[in-house]
């Protein structure tokens, strides 16, 4: 990334050189690890995941009170955070995937969500999901600080090259090749780390952005700035979670194959950018007084399952459109159905508390999750599995 001396293109369009202000670069920052729960003491990290999108992580028709209003996003977002949870991710999407449930087409849109959600809750970290092709970086860059003031440093950016076509066509963009979207990506985090962090102003120029006279302030709440996360697992994806992120999240079919690839992302991250970085998963848990209660209660939501919906987000996993996927196309369409591709839980609270154990023993730092009905599965969360978490010695 090259910046242009600032003062040359003031100069050149007849403005006075902007310098830098010292009012903003004397204010003191916070250390994140102060106010962002993501990088707090708690062994096993807890979230929840799409809260902000219809049928949650279900592409099904069973039964849940769940239901896409902000009453009922904002009770469920208090609810976690009442319980200690330590970040909510939203799930960022522009259409539905069809099928008889149109799968997510009800949706929040992310950065106002985050914003909302911030103000409404107390402790917990705040992520906005961003497709990067649909949001310039200075437009990103100051939504985040807004949104990273309103929380007190709780906020959290989560990355995605935009791997659904039909939605970068919404917006008129013809979906770059796979790696392509990397690489624009990698130019796009640097824009954004760059308005965060510049005193001053500056100018860029670049292979995909072009900017003149470019300033941010305030800056960011949390030092150095906010949590970073990203869900690429392709060879690309991997590259640019090790160089730029804090958190990967993957999802994976073993425990040997989950502890092969933590091993493999956090040393790659160390050894080759000197950093460090942490690996989490997602997925459904399902958890229940008994097994049998449990596994009934997955197997409805496979039995009520939007398979047309399914197959529309297979399609276009198994095209090439996210290589992060093509194991879960071919071989893993249950997880479609019910978690969004993630890794399910499936069992009694001390199941469930075992699983999750294992999931940390093999190098996963937390579990970002959905419920098949968001709301009143998290009391019985909280009042059966946190208990046993602690004992366990995962949660404190």
């Amino acid at each position: 990334m090259t910046a242009i001396p600032t003062e040359r293109a003031n100069t050149r369009l007849g403005l006075a050189p902007t310098g830098p202000r010292p009012e903003e670069e004397t204010r003191p920052l916070v250390d994140r690890t102060k106010t962002n729960p993501l990088f707090g003491d708690q062994k096993m990290k807890l979230g929840l995941f799409g809260t902000n999108c219809s049928y949650g992580l279900i592409m099904s028709h069973a039964p849940s009170t769940y239901k896409v209003t902000w009453e009922h996003t904002k009770e469920i977002a208090q609810r976690a955070d009442n319980l200690g949870f330590d970040v909510l991710v939203p799930i960022a999407k522009w259409k539905g995937t069809g099928g008889s449930t149109n799968f997510n087409g009800n949706n929040y849109e992310t950065y106002a969500w985050a914003a909302g959600l911030a103000e409404a809750t107390e402790r917990i970290a705040i992520g906005s999901t961003s497709h990067l092709p649909t949001i310039h970086p200075v437009l990103a860059a100051k939504a985040a600080t807004t949104i990273d003031h309103i929380s007190g440093g709780r906020f959290a950016l989560n990355l995605v090259m935009g791997w659904i076509a039909p939605e970068m066509e919404m917006f008129g963009r013809e979906q770059r090749e796979h790696d392509e979207r990397y690489a624009y990506g990698q130019e796009w985090i640097d824009f954004v780390n760059k308005l965060w962090t510049e005193p001053g102003s500056f100018d860029l120029s670049t292979h995909y952005f072009t900017g003149f006279d470019l300033e941010a302030y305030p800056k960011p709440h949390q030092a150095p700035r906010p949590a970073l996360l990203n869900a690429g697992n392709s060879p690309a994806g991997i590259e640019f979670s090790a160089r730029n992120v804090d958190i990967n999240f993957a999802s994976l079919d073993t425990l040997e194959n989950i502890k092969a690839y933590t091993d493999m992302i956090t040393s790659k991250a160390r050894e080759e950018y000197n950093r460090a970085i942490k690996v989490m998963t997602y997925g459904l848990i399902v958890c229940r007084d008994t097994e049998a209660e449990a596994k009934a209660a997955f197997q409805q939501v496979l039995d009520e399952a939007d398979w047309d919906a399914a197959g529309n987000i297979i399609k276009v996993a198994g095209s090439g459109a996210s290589q992060s996927f093509d194991h879960a196309a071919r071989q893993m369409q249950e997880r479609f159905i019910a978690g969004w591709g993630g890794y399910p839980i499936i069992g009694t609270p001390e199941q469930v508390t075992e699983e999750l154990g294992k999931l940390n023993e093999a190098g996963m730092e937390g579990m970002i999750f959905g419920l098949i009905d968001y709301n009143e599965e998290l009391k019985y969360f909280g009042d059966k599995v946190m208990p046993l978490l602690k004992e366990a010695g995962l949660r404190h």
